[in-house]
């Protein structure tokens, strides 16, 4: 389990705005209050106003707010919204085994440069000494039921991800995307090519050139999240 780094406090959301920034209404309190968004993307269908939510407080006294928007409640089910999670949460399910295209691999190294412009999430190497380039993905968005879908808007930095992944494949490496499902009502993934389809075309090339893909879903709590089990991805389908 990844927990979260203090109990959480319940709130409303009032508004997500600027990217990186909401208003909540805490319970039991009367004046809204400014809260952190650890969330770049387009949050579809996760910020209706009034909208149950839940924040963590950090106890740094230099960080300008204090209070980070993590859960929100959506379609009947907790949704993590913590972009900062993913790779923990990814390290977290290649250590329980559940991600077979990475069993056995020792420690990961993080963030470490590749190609011209990018930074790997996780770096693993196989027994022979092989480079395992590891690039992790957020997941929150899901449109009809049981589906979850990436990307939620346009990434451009996504798509560059999928060709230096493919150029490391055809130089002799190994290269995984990993799919970080942070909701647990969901049993398939898919790519919303109506949504960013350079992107989807990018996957659908990335896989051709040797570029591996696997999904985990995880469960949520108030307490923490955790990595529970391997998610099948699917053609992108419409509703």
């Amino acid at each position: 389990m990844v927990p979260f780094p203090s109990p959480l406090i319940p709130g409303r959301l009032i508004q997500r705005y600027k990217r990186f920034l909401a208003d909540v209404a805490i319970d039991g309190e009367d004046a809204p209050v400014t809260v952190h968004c650890p969330n770049p993307g387009a949050m579809l269908g996760l910020k209706a106003p009034g909208s149950r939510v839940w924040l963590s407080r950090s106890v740094n006294p230099k960080r300008k707010l204090a209070l980070t928007l993590e859960l929100i409640e959506a379609d009947g089910t907790l949704v993590g919204l913590n972009t900062g999670l993913p790779n923990r949460l990814a390290e977290a399910a290649v250590a329980a085994g559940l991600v077979p295209a990475l069993a056995g691999l020792g420690p990961a190294r993080r963030e470490v440069r590749y190609q011209e412009k990018s930074r790997v999430d996780l770096l693993y190497e196989d027994r022979d000494g092989r480079p395992v380039y590891v690039e992790v993905k957020n997941v929150h968005l899901m449109r009809q039921p049981g589906l979850a879908e990436f990307p939620d808007c346009v990434t451009t930095r996504g798509a560059r991800h999928l060709l230096d992944l493919a150029a490391e494949v055809e130089a002799g490496a190994r290269a995984v995307m990993l799919y970080v499902v942070q909701r647990a009502d969901c049993a398939r993934l898919a790519f919303a090519a109506d949504l960013d389809p350079a992107y989807a075309a990018g996957f659908a090339e990335a896989r051709r050139r040797g570029v591996e893909a696997c999904a985990v879903r995880c469960d949520i709590t108030l307490s923490g999240i955790v990595p529970s089990i391997l998610l099948p991805i699917v053609e992108t389908e419409r509703p």
